[in-house]
């Protein structure tokens, strides 16, 4: 197999057979990557995001890093969002960098304000990049010396470029529940990626990415005045790829320190356990997670999976209670 495939596979997220695009653990802290519906829906002035994840460090002396930083602000019902992206692989430095803006539309369904739904769309461009120059083939490989990669072999690949610019065109849907005083704080939410198929190839081939769909389910329930559960489910399907998240936060307030201890867990299956801790402030929310490995990898990972650091900020003034809230935390 040659080691090309390896390369874009693993830059994808692959653990398992089922394959998808770079994903995240705390995949819901970061609100436009997960669904241009969720453009300014939070309360307050105006939001920036910031999230980081290193993974296969324990299988790769270049580990696999994701990066990405958003801003959205809310103008009434509307909202406007940007977020830039970074995603970098392998010996070959597989590097996919995208820029993006988002607009949505947030309504009420009655009278409080208590039944909501928001539609979002998201468009920008990727550059995706490969510097095909450093990575090995099998036609390569020399039975010298008991065996090994010569690089002054040729290749017999044939690249078209280096360098790939693929457009982004997503969009989004979310109902929320947004009842003040009520114990249960539902929502519901579908996105999709790569609307139009757009071709991507290094070869100049006509390679296209497929859609990539989102479904997450979620309800907030406050057990008490301080502490509050939030079951939450996460389906992803891309061509015949598909994966599942099946998680539970947890947040419990400390009136002394007036903040709320958050953590959570995340089963992905057939591929890890995810655990996370953080606090969130009045302004600040900030979360740390560690991926353990379940998959098939696991003999050569023992375990070791992805570390991955959150941080969003909101800027806000005093305000009624009565101003949408999405209970994504």
């Amino acid at each position: 197999m040659r080691k090309i495939i390896l390369l874009i596979a693993l830059s994808l997220g692959v653990s398992t057979s089922q394959a998808q695009d770079a994903h995240l653990s705390m995949y819901d802290a970061a609100p436009l990557f997960l669904n241009p519906a969720m453009t300014g829906v939070f309360k307050g002035d105006w939001r920036v995001h910031g999230q980081y994840r290193t993974q296969w460090k324990a299988v790769n002396f270049k580990p696999y890093t994701t990066g990405l930083i958003s801003f959205d602000i809310p103008v009434k019902k509307w909202g406007f969002g940007l977020q830039v992206s970074n995603f970098r692989a392998g010996v070959g430095n597989y590097n996919a960098l995208q820029g993006s803006l988002s607009i949505a539309y947030t309504t009420s369904l009655d009278k409080r304000k208590r039944h909501n739904m928001s539609f979002g769309i998201q468009g920008g461009v990727t550059q995706k990049t490969l510097e095909y120059q450093l990575l090995t083939f099998n036609n390569q490989y020399t039975t010298v010396d008991g065996g090994s990669f010569d690089q002054s072999m040729a290749t017999n690949e044939t690249f078209n470029s280096q360098t790939a610019w693929v457009p982004v065109t997503n969009a989004g849907f979310m109902y929320f529940f947004a009842g003040q005083h009520s114990r249960l704080h539902p929502f519901v939410g579908i996105s999709a990626f790569n609307l139009i198929e757009p071709k991507e190839s290094f070869y100049g081939v006509d390679n296209r990415l497929p859609i990539r769909y989102y479904g997450h389910v979620g309800t907030r329930i406050n057990i008490t005045e301080r502490f509050y559960l939030l079951p939450k489910f996460l389906y992803m399907q891309q061509d015949k790829a598909s994966e599942q998240s099946y998680a539970i936060d947890l947040g419990y307030y400390l009136k002394d320190a007036d903040m709320y201890l958050v953590g959570g867990v995340v089963y992905r299956a057939k591929d890890a356990g995810i655990v996370s801790i953080g606090a969130k402030m009045e302004n600040i929310v900030a979360k740390i997670s560690y991926d353990i490995n379940l998959s098939t990898l696991t003999s050569a990972s023992t375990g070791r999976g992805g570390f991955e650091i959150s941080l969003t900020y909101i800027k806000r003034k005093k305000k009624p209670d009565t101003e949408k809230i999405c209970p994504r935390l």
